[in-house]
């Protein structure tokens, strides 16, 4: 087994790792910015390294782990996660990567062609084309009228979210465009789309896949990850409520059936898109693990990031299918730095007080404490709560008054526009869709609750209007038995 492992990358996915380490004896070694220096990965990991390079630098954290003497490097999920050349690199340098294999990645990298592949194989895809040329107008118009409206318009790197547009017609075409070239060469750093039919309504479906060296491969259940806003997943729920007992068997059948064929090694997820009619169209494969894997982790027990571990030193996986147990419900919901009232922008800046919530079925996955800076330079997730309960029913209530204990102070938060999806009626009954985030549009509930907190606010605010600031004593107190009464003796 590994003796030392350097986390490259930040936030909760680093303290997710280093947890596990821990505990598997693997000791930890963290690098982070001067502006995260109050961050949980630095309190928890072994060594913490100043690192003002970046988490995308190959280079950077090659030196990093050389320097500090690991002998493994795990990337956690996006940065370097699914660089095929970085884990050459690493395996030249003999440092063991925790993660797929480069071939694999080098297989699965064109997303176009996996399709292609996976089709000519028999499994039902979504239709795509990537345009003659991507950014030629006239060549995205024509591939867009083949497929037909809507179309979705993805970069060719990364997952869904980062990259990817709805246009609903020819007259957004242009827009969604335009919109994908600049956020891909924004976040990967390289700019390439294709368009991808649109399926709609839908909701989007992953099953979570484990494969070690010795040709064990197994699924762990699915998850579902419909609602979102702006193309990020907002709340995901373990099993996925769109599903019926027998699409859930045959799904996770064909899943299994096409990770064989795909040659998956380690966590991986596929990831599908189901319709109205239950008909499920693989989409694509993310060969690392998620930011949800908590879900899963939670009705199975299995730990995904001892599982990675063990894979990549060589072990067989724990667990054969026979074996797995799925047990209950898990909700999570991602805590953004976000201001609800500004269209959802990031709002970086130091959180004043964090408090936790706590009580039975709860996990929150975080790398924030009191003090703590969020930083402008990395995503705007700061936390992940996650709720388990025998039932939907239960798992639902606990998260939702979760929500409510939890406290983040000093930066605006998406924790309002969470509390009202919560609220939402298809949500409550489990018939929701991709579209039902976006009906919100990040209102802020108005509910009796929320508006006679609203109400007292301004009262309060009104009533201290012109008043000085700071403690001020009474006039009454300033002279008199109240002063003299408290005078020492002259």
């Amino acid at each position: 087994m590994f003796k030392k492992m350097l986390i490259a990358n930040r936030g909760e996915i680093a303290v997710r790792v280093i947890q596990t380490c821990r505990e598997m004896g693997i000791a930890t070694a963290a690098l982070y910015a001067p502006q995260e220096a109050r961050s949980l990965h630095v309190a928890y990991a072994d060594e913490a390294i100043p690192f003002s390079g970046s988490f995308s630098d190959p280079a950077a954290i090659l030196a990093a782990a050389q320097a500090c003497g690991a002998d493994a490097i795990h990337p956690g999920y996006g940065f370097l996660a699914e660089e095929s050349d970085f884990i050459r690199v690493c395996t030249a340098a003999g440092i063991a990567f925790i993660g797929p294999s480069a071939d694999l990645l080098d297989r699965v990298h064109d997303k176009v062609e996996t399709l292609a592949f996976v089709r000519a194989n028999g499994f039902r895809t979504v239709e795509s084309l990537r345009p003659a040329f991507d950014e030629d107008a006239e060549s995205i118009a024509e591939s867009a009228a083949q497929l037909g409206y809507p179309v979705v318009v993805k970069s060719c790197y990364g997952g869904r979210g980062p990259g990817e547009r709805l246009a609903r017609d020819p007259e957004r075409l242009r827009e969604a465009v335009r919109s994908a070239l600049a956020e891909s060469r924004a976040v990967f750093g390289k700019e390439a789309i294709y368009l991808e039919k649109a399926i709609l309504p839908a909701n989007q479906v992953g099953v979570q896949i484990l494969a070690d060296r010795h040709g064990n491969l197994i699924h762990l259940g699915d998850r579902e990850g419909s609602l979102q806003h702006n193309n990020g997943k907002l709340i995901e729920e373990a099993p996925a409520p769109c599903l019926s007992p027998e699409g859930r068997a045959e799904l996770l059948d064909s899943a299994l059936a096409l990770a064989r064929l795909l040659g998956l090694e380690n966590a991986a997820t596929l990831e599908f898109l189901i319709d109205d009619a239950g008909r499920f169209y693989f989409t694509e494969v993310k060969a690392r693990i998620q930011t949800e894997h908590a879900l899963t982790e939670m009705i199975t027990g299995v730990d995904l990031v001892r599982e990675q571990i063990r894979i990549a030193a060589g072990d067989p996986l724990s667990l054969r299918q026979a074996e797995v147990r799925f047990r209950g419900h898990a909700v999570m919901c991602r805590i953004h730095a976000q201001d609800p009232l500004n269209r959802m922008r990031s709002s970086p800046g130091q959180l004043q007080e964090v408090r936790l919530p706590v009580g039975a079925g709860l996990r929150v996955d975080t790398y924030v404490q009191s003090g703590c800076n969020v930083p402008g330079t990395y995503a705007s997730l700061v936390a992940k709560l996650t709720a388990w309960g025998g039932s939907r029913e239960q798992a639902v209530a606990r998260l939702g008054r979760a929500l409510e204990d939890l406290t983040l102070t000093g930066v605006p938060t998406n924790i309002p526009f969470l509390q009202s999806l919560l609220r939402d009626e298809a949500f409550a009954v489990g018939r929701y869709s991709i579209e039902t985030g976006y009906r919100h549009h990040a209102d802020i509930p108005e509910d009796d609750a929320y508006l006679q907190a609203v109400a007292v606010a301004a009262a309060l605010l009104y009533a201290g209007r012109g008043q000085p600031a700071g403690a001020v004593v009474p006039d009454r107190l300033q002279s008199g038995w109240h002063r003299s009464s408290r005078r020492l003796p002259q």
